[in-house]
């Protein structure tokens, strides 16, 4: 039996640790299928003006808005299977052959632009309009890996997608939200443009520093993969709609959580913009999304017809939040946390791959999932976007499934030094960046050319090192790593295309 009662109890806890804070806010929404919402809010949407965040105050959706784009392709009746380039012009041809379906379920191996870009130097706040990152995904060198082979989290399939729809239907996005879903459903999101446009009572997304509050940033045009605006309550409404299959929406929710599949026939987490898990007892089906200064999640039990909605300004986890209330409206037990085990930096014996492990938590080339005890006794990320599960787990190696591959990782020793084949100058090979490596095991970085940046390098065994960047309340750690030929490849969990060629003494390369 449904226990609103003590969801309801569950949610003013949360929103009421935000108000005594006096800092930015947020909203819980409880809701059904029948759009019934229970709402609660806490904090500032604006702290400048002391501004109250209510379950009706737009915030950013950040990735939320995913499933959005996928549901107006299904609606638009654009064929899943079609390769990108049979729908766009001008992509690189490894690009050009990935289906769109592949391209949204986070199978098809599309570098990040964003990541790629911060590679290279370019900060996420710097002001880049749509022509001008499409452009650059038309340039992009590659792809991370094959096709199909395993689930690495992208936001260029659904930037790509958007492209979709004018390239084939001669219309924009933002004109087929309207058209086939916000002006049919009476819905009060809106899609702008990047964060210059003006939106009404939005939130300003925040983040801490340690000491201070500060204004959240970020300059990329915000596009299907996470431009949406709306409130806590809309996003409920939308999601009982959903569930319900309501107007147009009818069994586009059955399709949007469909299983999706590798190549070799096994089953995903990851859906159309919707990841999908067995959590408390059930099938738990939601999403994430994060910008700087935003962090929400959604999530539903379709089975119970029931979930709730976290929004909030502020720098801070949503998915715990959302799963805590949820938890208590199911009359469920939270996941239990993980007891005391190893910890420390691990890595594959060959290539990049590495994992930070924690007590509760996992770092995976950069991304990060919380972790629990699965009811097979083994740990296991919840989800927010990766699906981990840990096998092994020894002071010296860990064996795990992540993103649909089985990994062994091996500890990195505590004396490990730092290669001296990395020393030296090296340029990227398409866009000419170059990183130059110290002996003391720093890296000069390109980062807003002409200032660039310092990074401390850790170094891994075998000729590989994690450099750090850092910006604002975000961390990237790509990790460099030596080729037979002796070229460098830099890689992250979302982009592994830059590949750079060392640089002798009189500027050539070698």
């Amino acid at each position: 039996m449904l226990d609103w009662t003590r969801a309801k109890a569950e949610a003013a806890a949360i929103t009421n640790s935000w108000a005594d804070q006096a800092g930015p806010g947020g909203a819980v929404v409880i809701f059904d299928a029948e759009r019934r919402l229970e709402a609660n809010a806490g904090g500032f949407a604006n702290l400048e003006q002391q501004t109250p965040f209510t379950a009706d105050t737009p915030n950013r959706l950040a990735s939320i808005s995913k499933h959005f784009m996928a549901a107006t392709l299904l609606l638009e009746g654009i064929a899943l299977d079609a390769p990108l380039g049979s729908l766009l012009e001008g992509l690189p041809a490894a690009i050009a052959a990935v289906p769109l379906g592949r391209a949204l379920d986070m199978t098809g191996a599309l570098p990040d632009m964003m990541e790629t870009l911060w590679q290279l130097g370019v900060p996420y706040t710097t002001s880049l309009s749509a022509p001008e990152i499409h452009d650059f995904a038309q340039r992009l060198p590659g792809i991370n890996a094959v096709p199909g082979q395993e689930m690495a989290y992208s936001n260029t399939g659904w930037r790509l997608a958007q492209s979709v729809l004018p390239a084939q239907r001669s219309i924009t996005y933002r004109e087929a939200l309207r058209l086939r879903l916000f002006g049919p459903l009476a819905l009060p999101f809106v899609f702008p443009e990047d964060e210059s446009e003006i939106v009404p009572d939005l939130a300003t997304g925040y983040w801490h520093d340690g000491v201070n509050w500060r204004r959240g940033r970020y300059g990329f045009q915000f596009s299907a993969s996470g431009g949406l605006v709306g409130s806590a309550s809309a996003l409920a409404i939308w999601a009982s709609d959903l569930m319900a299959g309501r107007g147009p929406l009818a069994g586009v929710f059955q399709k949007l959580a469909a299983p999706r599949h590798f190549a070799d026939g096994r089953e995903s987490g990851y859906r159309l913009g919707l990841v999908s898990t067995q959590l408390l007892g059930t099938t738990v089906i939601g999403h994430g999304g994060s910008l700087t200064g935003y962090r929400n999640h959604f999530l539903m039990a379709p089975e119970h017809g029931v979930g709730v909605v976290v929004f909030s300004n502020r720098e801070e986890e949503a998915l715990w939040p959302a799963l805590r209330v949820l938890a208590a409206l199911l009359g469920k037990a939270l996941p239990e946390a993980p007891a005391a085990g190893p910890t420390g930096l691990y890595i594959s014996e060959e290539g990049s791959f590495w994992a930070e492990l924690g007590v509760d938590s996992i770092g995976v080339m950069g991304g990060y999932e919380r972790l629990v005890v699965g009811e097979n006794g083994r740990l296991r990320s919840l989800p927010s976007y990766l699906d981990i599960e840990l096998g092994t787990l020894g002071e010296d190696e860990i064996q795990a499934r992540i993103g649909g591959v089985e990994r062994r990782l091996l500890r990195v020793p505590a004396a490990t030094s730092l290669d001296p084949r990395l020393i030296g100058r090296w340029r990227e090979r398409s866009f000419g960046v170059e990183i130059t490596v110290a002996a003391d095991g720093t890296a000069q970085w390109p980062w807003a050319e002409p200032v660039g940046m310092t990074t401390r390098l850790t170094p891994l065994p075998g000729g590989r090192a994690l450099a750090d960047l850092a910006h604002g309340p975000w961390r990237h750690r790509p990790c460099v790593w030596l080729q037979p030929d002796g070229s460098l490849r830099l890689d992250s969990h979302r982009a592994r295309v830059l590949q750079f060629d060392r640089v002798d003494e009189v500027g050539g390369t070698r």
